[in-house]
């Protein structure tokens, strides 16, 4: 099965490119084919990162969008990768709605993923709310607790919205922090955390315990990731 992954949580800085490139790397990584699509028109960071890979898409027209679905006319047996900006969930709803994507995907056998990376704030608690009101059932949801935007989600946790979302099916995946110079350097760069990882970059690169610890939260990434529907 083939699926595609909306990467979301409606609130600027939870980490959502974050989780869009790790996905990118762990497919890359496994050798399996994917397209990305990049909605950020002020910052463009998957893009930037996985060049080769993610092209932008405008969100507010209904052609923009329908080139995500397109991918999968070109290659059925991929993965599509969506980073969805902030402030997106409407443009988005309205699209799938209208063009009933989900029938459409389920139809080729296509998981749908919803992810909702978050951090420990209120907002995102809420949030988890609007997106199951808007596509209830049909989509996977994959709660994201990023660990690089706090520690303690006891707020979502113990909330009616994890609950609801329990009940449809979700998945919750801890998502750990990497040490801030890391991510720093390997954002200065603008390079894949496996570049990051295998090319030296002599003016700003990682050092060898830098690298090292790169690869160990990849691979604690990578261990959360197993077993959701990819």
């Amino acid at each position: 099965m083939s699926s595609i992954n909306f990467i979301g949580g409606e609130k600027g800085g939870v980490g959502k490119s974050v989780t869009a490139r790790v996905l990118a790397q762990y497919f890359l990584d496994a050798g399996l084919a994917f397209t990305g699509f990049d909605t950020d028109r002020s910052h463009n960071s998957f893009t930037r990162f996985y060049p080769n890979f993610a092209s932008p898409v405008l969100v507010d027209s209904f052609e923009g969008l329908d080139q995500i679905a397109e991918a999968f006319e070109a290659n059925p047996h991929q993965n599509v990768i969506v980073d969805l900006a902030a402030q997106t969930a409407a443009p988005l709803a309205r699209w799938i709605k209208d063009s009933d994507l989900f029938e459409v995907l389920a139809d080729l056998n296509i998981a749908v993923n919803f992810w909702h990376v978050i951090d420990e704030g209120k907002d995102s608690v809420s949030l988890l709310t609007e997106l199951m009101q808007n596509f209830g059932s049909a989509p996977t949801y994959i709660i994201v607790m990023n660990h690089g935007r706090g520690s303690d989600f006891s707020l979502m946790r113990s909330s009616s919205a994890m609950d609801e979302a329990l009940k449809l099916g979700a998945r919750v995946i801890e998502l750990p922090a990497l040490q801030d110079a890391c991510m720093r350097k390997i954002d200065r760069q603008n390079a894949s955390f496996w570049s990051a990882v295998h090319e030296r970059n002599e003016t700003d690169g990682l050092g060898i315990l830098e690298r090292q610890r790169v690869k160990t939260w990849l691979k604690k990434t990578y261990t959360a990731l197993e077993g959701l529907p990819l």
